[in-house]
C-alpha cells in the first residue's frame, strides 16, 4: 500500500512539474467556462473561424511569441485585429482564468 501510495505521488508530482507554474494557478475550470462564454465562437477547439492560421494550438502561439499567459492575458484585455476586446467586459480573474486554460489546453492538444 505505502509503495502504491509513493508511486502516485511521484506521478502526479511529475505530472504538476511539467505544467507551467501560472498553469497551476490559474482555475482551469472556470476558465473553461469564461473560454466557452466568449472565445468558442471563433476558437471552438483551439481553431480561429477568423484568421485560420492564427489558432490557439501549442506551435502557433510558440511562433506568435503566445505561449504564456502573460502574452494571451495581454491580447484578450486588449483584443488585436479582428479580435475584441475584453478588459471592459471580464474581470481580471476571469482573463486570468481563460489564458491559463487556454494555456493548458495548447499543451494538451487540445
Amino acid at each position: 500500500m505505502k509503495k502504491l501510495l509513493t508511486l502516485t505521488l511521484l506521478v502526479l508530482s511529475t505530472l504538476f512539474m511539467n505544467l507551467a507554474p501560472e498553469v497551476i494557478a490559474a482555475d482551469l475550470q472556470a476558465g473553461e467556462q469564461v473560454f466557452s462564454a466568449n472565445c468558442s465562437a471563433c476558437h471552438a477547439g483551439g481553431e480561429n473561424a477568423i484568421m485560420p492560421k492564427k489558432t490557439l494550438k501549442k506551435d502557433v502561439l510558440e511562433d506568435n511569441g503566445m505561449n504564456s499567459t502573460e502574452a494571451i492575458t495581454t491580447q484578450v484585455k486588449n483584443g488585436k485585429n479582428a479580435m475584441p476586446a475584453f478588459g471592459g467586459r471580464l474581470e481580471e480573474e476571469d482573463i486570468d482564468n481563460v489564458a491559463g486554460y487556454v494555456l493548458d489546453k495548447s499543451e494538451q492538444g487540445w
